[in-house]
């Protein structure tokens, strides 16, 4: 069986995830149950960034021990994203074990072969995005990601890795691999700061407890991104358990915000070069989530919560908002007019009245069961190019697209349905022949429509197919066989309430939280 390893960029725990964070989750659980509907061995990693100094002070403030509080906020993150449906295989902390064996050994191994050596750094830094930044990455002096706060200008004696002696082979593998970092922007965007040179970087901090010890410098504690970066080969073995390491390296795509996407695609590759180690198939930047017209972001005071949002109408439908209405790669704005607007369209008027609409003709028509009759209608055709269109969506990333052809399907059985008005042709008893194969017609669109929508909704997927007769559990579904359409058989149609209620009061928009804290 083929196997794709899928990771998500790992989050700092000094506050809660807020829907801009959510959404990176959501759309790589897209990309991940997609994979495993198409029979392929899926690993998904995500996880928490523990070592960052805002974490540390986080804890200090609250009066606790940094672990106790990194295990209390273990809990909140994986309650956020159970809620969600987040299907991760593994969650890798960097307060591991087998994350330190990890991270000592790459530091160890690019140490021994000259590429991390002792000096100084004099420049700007700034404490939210425990980042070093170049004069060139300010905006008028401040940090442009963190509500313009000033970086603080620091001296320390540091261990540095020679990033700038990749430079070379960096631009090489993107010329050779031209997808290697989507989307295309993205990837334009690196290789001009590649072609303008890069400087070697800190990968240690000095006079700091809260971290992983150098290996040949005790007294210095890893840099938290060149810990954090390494989470993705801890938690495939690397350092612990080489066997399970080489079956699932290279990872086939990281998953990533546009604003780490250097970390991700000049950093990382390099320290996994110096290293001795395969690069990653692929690297996808994502945009952010806007809120009011601004990054979501606690530090920015224009952070929303998933789990809230999720409360109104429940996660399926956040999911669909949020991977439908955004094109994947670009920023996308978050309102809770154009929410609702969405769900009523798409589900409650659309899908979730096709799905009432079925249940109902088929209850009067046919007491509660389809028979294919062996002559159909266009809805096989337009099943199938629609299943083309959607493959091609998710295989490129474009999960909006998939998405899209999904409601293609929606609206061309809606049509139908008003096309051979089953009202008319129950009237007429030489038509039971035709009403059979249309009311067969609009159930097995509605299966396939339940099929092709696992990834995006789960839970509604599975309550669409139990619905329209569909027997075989949600896991063992595969979309090459039940993705298509089936001309024959029999299946009893289930009556129930609608599965989307028309929202026809307003949602009070939750306060925003205005807390400072890190994003």
């Amino acid at each position: 069986m083929a196997r794709f390893y899928l990771t998500t960029a790992i989050d700092y725990v000094n506050s809660r995830p807020h829907l801009g964070t959510a959404y990176e989750k959501i759309t790589a659980d897209v990309i991940a149950r997609y994979k495993r509907l198409c029979g392929i061995d899926t690993h998904f990693v995500m996880g928490n960034d523990e070592h960052s100094q805002n974490v540390f002070r986080r804890a200090i403030e609250l009066g606790l021990d940094p672990h106790e509080y990194c295990n209390q906020m273990e809990n909140e993150f994986r309650e956020v994203w159970g809620k969600l449906g987040i299907s991760f295989n593994d969650f890798i902390r960097t307060t591991e074990s087998r994350h330190k064996a990890a991270v000592q050994k790459i530091a160890e191994t690019s140490f021994q072969v000259g590429d991390i050596y002792e000096g100084y750094y004099e420049g700007w830094y700034c404490i939210s995005c425990e980042a070093f930044k170049q004069e060139k990455d300010l905006v008028e002096g401040k940090c442009p990601l963190h509500a313009m706060l000033s970086p603080e200008w620091i001296r320390e004696k540091n261990y540095f890795f020679k990033l700038s002696k990749y430079r070379e082979r960096l631009l090489a593998h993107f010329e050779q691999n031209p997808n290697f970092l989507q989307p295309s922007s993205r990837a334009n965007e690196i290789v001009q700061l590649l072609r303008g040179g890069l400087e070697d970087i800190s990968v240690s901090r000095a006079g700091q407890s809260w971290g992983i010890p150098l290996p040949f410098a005790s007294d210095n504690v890893v840099y938290v991104w060149f810990d954090a970066l390494i989470n993705y080969a801890s938690a495939v073995g690397y350092g612990t358990d080489g066997e399970r390491f080489t079956s699932l390296w290279p990872a086939d795509l990281h998953i990533v915000g546009k604003d780490i996407t250097r970390f991700h695609a000049v950093v990382w590759p390099a320290m996994l070069m110096s290293a001795g180690l395969a690069l990653p198939r692929q690297v996808f930047g994502h945009g952010w989530v806007t809120f009011g017209g601004q990054r979501m972001s606690k530090s920015l005071g224009s952070s929303v919560d998933p789990i809230e949002v999720s409360e109104h109408f429940g996660s399926d439908p956040l999911r669909l908002y949020l991977v439908k209405e955004i094109v994947y790669g670009n920023d996308g704005e978050f309102t809770w007019d154009r929410y609702i607007e969405r769900y009523n369209v798409d589900l409650a008027n659309n899908l979730g009245n096709l799905l009432s609409r079925l249940a109902a003709m088929v209850a009067k028509y046919s007491d509660g069961r389809v028979s294919a009759s062996g002559a159909s209608g266009k809805l096989p055709k337009v099943a199938s190019e629609v299943l083309i269109r959607y493959k091609a969506g998710m295989e490129a990333l474009a999960l909006h697209e998939g998405a899209a052809a999904v409601f293609q399907l929606v609206d061309a059985t809606n049509e139908f349905i008003a096309e051979t008005s089953p009202w008319v042709l129950a009237k007429q008893p030489e038509n039971a022949a035709k009403l059979a194969s249309v009311l067969f017609d609009v159930a097995e669109a509605l299966r396939i429509i339940g099929v092709l929508l696992i990834p995006i909704m789960p839970s509604a997927s599975a309550e669409i197919l139990r619905r329209v007769g569909e027997t075989t559990p949600l896991h063992d579904l595969k979309l090459d066989d039940d993705g298509c359409w089936r001309a024959s058989g029999s299946r009893n149609i289930v009556a129930a309430s609608p599965l989307w209620p028309r929202a026809n009061n307003p949602i009070i928009q939750p306060e925003i939280n205005e807390s400072k804290e890190k994003s």
